[in-house]
């Protein structure tokens, strides 16, 4: 099979398309025919080692993962004896962050459990744009805030993949919203339903009048004190991705800010494939659409992962392996 590897950290350029021998599926795993996988944060952070905590995950001189790529949709080829829930045949997909990676490739291992039936009615492309963006967003608004209707949220990153998402989501269960981003990314956020949008490159949320339930940061790169100006009492904000500076500020000092004060501050730590049959019924309903913005060529994996470091992706980036070049 052909796969996109890595054997050290870097840009864009440490990536090479390579043979490698089609993977067996233990007992417990079913072997997926990818189809089509997304681009997420981690992939960008794991590729360069950045932030330094990602070695963690990877390895602190090389990685440990040699194939990224979390979000995948495709068949089910072979099964393990001990698998129940799926044949082959059947279409998946799911997030593999939780069990190894791996979806950069034409095949991958995954465990039941990292696995869900495909929706029939949207493409393989889109339901690789769904499991840890959309989660990340439905987690953070539902589990960690615990969303009303009424309310009034923040998204801050709302034009990105995950920020895409959670305006969809938030406006799904009646809140107001309000989201920053580019310039760029304003007629988007509108037409995914924002109340509001906010030009990021023109004027800072923290600094205005307006007090918000509940902010949701995608991209945090302000003071945490500064965010934590822009809530109501009693307001919540959950970071959910930044520079490194403010994962630690946040890390140290959310939690005496929560015990200090009515206003709560936290770090959302993403649970993999948890509700996303929740995320299927709201897809199912119309309530939620996923949004993609390019899609590439598993040859083209380094282009469209700087595509997405760049930062201007409207919307999810997702490679296609149906119809891929024979070099790199």
């Amino acid at each position: 099979m052909k796969a996109a590897v890595y054997t050290k950290y870097g840009l864009t350029d440490v990536l090479e398309l390579k043979d490698l021998e089609k993977p067996v599926p233990g007992d417990n795993e079913a072997l997926v025919s990818v189809h089509a996988v997304s681009i997420n944060d981690w992939d960008w952070g794991l590729l360069r080692g950045e932030p330094f905590m990602n070695r963690m995950i990877s390895g602190f001189l090389k990685p440990k993962i040699r194939i990224l790529g979390s979000d995948i949709a495709g068949k089910i080829e072979a099964v393990g004896k001990y698998i129940k829930q799926f044949q082959v045949g059947d279409e998946v997909f799911g997030d593999l962050s939780g069990c190894g990676w791996g979806g950069f490739a034409e095949y991958v291992c995954a465990p039941e459990s990292a696995l869900a039936l495909k929706p029939k009615r949207i493409t393989f492309e889109a339901a690789a744009a769904i499991p840890q963006a959309g989660l990340l967003a439905l987690q953070g608004l539902r589990d960690k805030m615990q969303i009303q209707p009424g309310q009034k949220v923040l998204i801050n990153g709302a034009g990105g993949g995950a920020g895409s998402f959670a305006v969809q989501i938030a406006k799904s269960f009646g809140a107001e919203v309000t989201g920053v981003d580019s310039t760029e990314k304003l007629d988007l956020m509108h037409a995914i339903g924002a109340d509001h949008t906010i030009d990021y490159t023109k004027e800072d949320f923290t600094k205005t009048s307006d007090r918000y339930d509940m902010i949701l940061d995608f991209a945090a790169h302000r003071s945490i004190f500064n965010s934590r100006r822009a809530l109501c009492p009693r307001g919540t904000y959950v970071m959910v991705g930044g520079s490194t500076p403010r994962i630690f500020q946040l890390m140290l000092l959310g939690p005496l800010i929560s015990m200090m004060g009515s206003k709560k501050m936290s770090i959302l730590r993403h649970k993999p494939n948890k509700d996303l049959n929740f995320m299927i019924a709201l897809i199912a309903a119309g309530k939620v659409v996923p949004i993609i913005d390019k899609i590439y060529r598993l040859s083209e994996v380094p282009e469209a992962l700087k595509y997405f470091g760049e930062g201007h992706a409207k919307g999810k980036v997702v490679i296609t392996l149906e119809y891929n070049n024979p070099t790199m």
